[in-house]
């Protein structure tokens, strides 16, 4: 709790008193206020959500508040605590509802999360223009961009380094503390590069600069290596584009493709909250989806369809079978995850109740065991033994 008291120490009293004061849904009415949470300033993400939020304003005078932020955990945080109705998520989303990585301490665990709708969108590593890295099997060496507290950035990174058989132990990180800031570190020769959306005003500010941009190619047949990273990844896939920053018609890029942002809330938002929204964000399409080259992705038919890091939410595939989205392959995949859900918060209670006694008869020895030091270890083991890994 004390991380989280701190965010909000930290969020300043404006925007606490905002959240605070954000409406609640009543029936099918499309609430009056609402907040949102996303990457920070100059991401995809951002822009995307401020998008959708003008329109909102516009068509259905919804006024909405965008918390913007660099972390996962901080994009995660005000969701949590039901101070944000949404999140406009990024791979955070599977591992909180997973409870791995940064949401593995005592504090987080799984969370019961699910997606509103989630447009498929373009990703990968920009290194200096002519750059030796621009392969993707020759990373070896390179330095690059890692955030605290966003596992969302991190583990990805991780996987394509594993394209070509890599760990960190193979390059140089480098840390920060925030998504944004990676940009000066780039600009000014710090980093070689970093995670980025082909569509982001950070990735057309990089594109403009003195050093410009190559995207860093990630061969579709190489089979081993795509397998490594799914292995690490498995909500990335191979992406072939030719419109994003740093691209020439065509001649595509091969990058990778994910889910992203995926507008997100818990598993305890209304039924006819959730479907009023996915009724709003299709009846709003024509006003955001030519705001930028991915807006135009959060079509039904594309973001509307699984497979993504978490279960659909039941208002929104509600709307989704009305407007004849949403098939049986899609039905069986939610089915799926919403076991996957209720079997790994099934076992986060089994082991934290088996954690509690093994700590009491080590207690009993004499043996004083620090909970928060052994459970993220006990937590990994525990989920091999159950076959959650």
């Amino acid at each position: 709790m004390g991380l989280k008291k701190q965010f909000w120490q930290v969020a300043g009293g404006a925007a606490a008193a905002a959240l605070l004061a954000s409406g609640v849904a009543q029936a099918a009415d499309l609430p009056k206020t609402m907040v949102w949470t996303s990457y920070d300033f100059g991401s995809a993400g951002f822009a995307q959500a401020s998008a959708v939020a003008n329109a909102f304003q516009k068509k259905f005078g919804t006024r909405i508040r965008i918390v913007p932020s660099g972390t996962g955990i901080g994009r995660m945080l005000p969701v949590t605590q039901r101070k944000a109705h949404y999140g406009f998520l990024a791979t955070e989303a599977f591992f909180a509802a997973e409870g791995t990585y940064d949401f593995a301490v005592q504090s987080w665990g799984p969370q019961d999360l699910r997606i509103v709708l989630a447009p498929p969108t373009g990703t990968g590593l920009t290194v200096p223009k002519g750059s030796k890295f621009a392969d993707g099997a020759n990373l070896k060496g390179i330095r690059l961009g890692y955030v605290k507290g966003n596992p969302s950035v991190n583990v990805k990174t991780d996987a394509l380094l594993a394209y070509a058989g890599l760990t960190r132990d193979d390059i140089t990180p480098v840390w920060f503390g925030g998504y944004g800031v990676m940009k000066g570190a780039r600009l000014t020769g710090k980093i070689d590069g970093f995670l980025m959306s082909p569509y982001s005003g950070i990735t057309r500010e990089l594109e403009a600069s003195p050093a410009g941009i190559d995207w860093v190619q990630f061969d579709p047949k190489n089979k081993e290596g795509w397998d490594r990273i799914q292995k690490i990844a498995p909500m990335y896939s191979p992406l072939s584009i030719d419109d994003g920053a740093g691209m020439e018609k065509g001649k595509p890029v091969n990058i990778i493709e994910f889910r992203y942002p995926m507008m997100s809330t818990y598993a305890d938002r209304s039924t006819e909250e959730v479907y009023t929204v996915t009724k709003a964000m299709h009846d709003a399409f024509d006003l955001y989806k030519d705001v930028n080259a991915t807006t135009k992705n959060w079509i039904l038919s594309k973001s509307g369809r699984t497979p993504a890091d978490v279960a659909w939410h039941p208002g929104s595939v509600k709307y989704l079978k009305e407007k004849g989205v949403w098939t049986a392959d899609d039905e069986a995949w939610n089915q799926a995850r919403l076991a996957r859900h209720a079997k790994v918060i099934e076992e986060w209670d089994n082991a934290t109740d088996a954690f509690n006694q093994w700590r009491a008869a080590e207690k009993k020895k004499g043996n004083k065991i620090k909970a928060g030091e052994a459970w993220p270890g006990y937590w990994a083991e525990h989920r091999k033994k159950v076959g959650l890994d």
